[in-house]
């Protein structure tokens, strides 16, 4: 098997796996409780916290754990957005967000705020000057992702955050990091970001555990109320095992994101080469191979239909994704990619191949051979 979908999610690591299994078999007490167990499981999440804060160069008090990713970006957005309601209801993001963003925003645009959206270019990057026009008084937050779960574009962040602060230090400036944690270096307390948010299944760790930085003095809106749990920010029994499991896949990434280059550009490289070597149309969609993220590689392939050549290459052990995994079952196209402005047919050929810090260079090489022959077995069937 060649697993090509990490953006998607990752394979669990061994050391993970058994980190979790083991948790789950010995860790018995509940964090809440005042005992000897209950503390001593409230001390591995105090530890989980400063591992990921390590990693952010953050304090780990400014960590809380949630359920994924999509519930610390409505945290940040929805609870963000409530939290400063009396001193404005203007909100800004953007037109490639992932999904759990921009419903987000619909949401609250349901609710009453008013939403400005920074369009982007033929890459995916979005128009800072645009985003400097569209900052107002009544602005309250701000919310960018940092590297696009489709074709992976790598937003400036310090230059955005550095625009928004200059406006206004009250603006609640968030980051959806998730496709970039544990990837791409990002400081949140450095560059003046206020809210971080971040997902384990994307670095080798389980799915279902993700968090959320919450910068000194930024006060949240709780979305779930009950036990008072994360200081009141998210109510409910902690999932020790999935958090300890979260801890030890950021242990396994942390020598990769301290490296000067990432070492997934070379793979990537090597990935791009041998496909656009034995299929002379094939195009990149979004950034350069080197510009982009390190693990996302969009690629389209005129003609052949995605889903076609997504089960073409499963039927060969090769897995890759048509787009976002939350959204391709239903998209018609991607709304990132008719975003960035491309024709419907070269939309509607795109594969998002997605590395990770468990692929190979061997593995990679005859990538290309093998879309090469199975462009060349569809291409004559489509063209009739």
């Amino acid at each position: 098997m060649i697993y090509l979908d990490s953006a998607a999610t990752t394979i669990v690591h061994k050391n993970v796996a058994d980190a979790i299994y083991n948790s789950l078999v010995e860790d018995i007490g509940n964090p809440s409780s005042l005992h000897r167990l209950g503390l001593e499981a409230e001390l591995k999440i105090r530890n989980a916290k400063k591992i990921v804060a390590d990693l952010l160069k953050v304090e780990r008090g400014s960590i809380i754990f949630t359920s994924g990713g999509t519930e610390a970006n409505n945290l940040a957005v929805v609870g963000g957005a409530l939290a400063r309601r009396r001193y404005g209801n203007h909100i800004i993001t953007t037109h490639l967000e992932h999904p759990s963003i921009l419903e987000a925003f619909a949401h609250l645009q349901k609710q009453g705020f008013d939403i400005s959206y920074i369009s982007v270019d033929s890459k995916g990057y979005i128009d800072l000057e645009k985003l400097k026009a569209s900052l107002r008084e009544d602005t309250i937050l701000v919310s960018i992702i940092h590297v696009n779960n489709e074709i992976g574009t790598i937003q400036p962040i310090d230059e955005a955050t550095n625009i928004v602060k200059s406006h206004s230090k009250h603006i609640y400036m968030h980051v959806d990091a998730i496709q970039s944690f544990g990837k791409l270096k990002l400081y949140p307390k450095q560059t003046g970001i206020d809210l971080l948010t971040f997902s384990a299944h994307k670095i080798h760790g389980p799915k279902g555990i993700g968090g959320l930085y919450i910068g000194e003095g930024i006060m949240l809106h709780s979305l779930v109320h009950g036990g008072g749990q994360e200081g009141g920010l998210r109510s409910g029994t902690e999932n020790l095992s999935g958090i300890i499991g979260l801890a030890e896949a950021v242990k396994f990434v942390t020598p990769y994101i301290k490296q000067d280059i990432n070492p997934m550009y070379e793979l990537k490289k090597i990935l791009c080469e041998s496909i656009l070597d034995k299929v002379k149309d094939a195009r990149i969609n979004g950034p350069d191979i080197l510009e982009g993220a390190p693990h996302i590689l969009s690629m389209s392939f005129p003609g052949i239909n995605a889903q076609t050549m997504l089960h073409a290459l499963e039927q060969r052990d090769i897995y890759v994704s048509t787009g976002a995994a939350c959204s391709s079952r239903t998209a018609d196209i991607s709304y990132v990619l008719k975003n960035i402005g491309l024709p419907r047919d070269i939309a509607k050929s795109a594969i998002r191949f997605s590395l990770s810090y468990m692929n190979t260079k061997d593995e990679l090489f005859g990538i290309g051979e093998i879309v090469g022959e199975i462009v060349d077995e569809l291409r004559p069937f489509i063209r009739r």
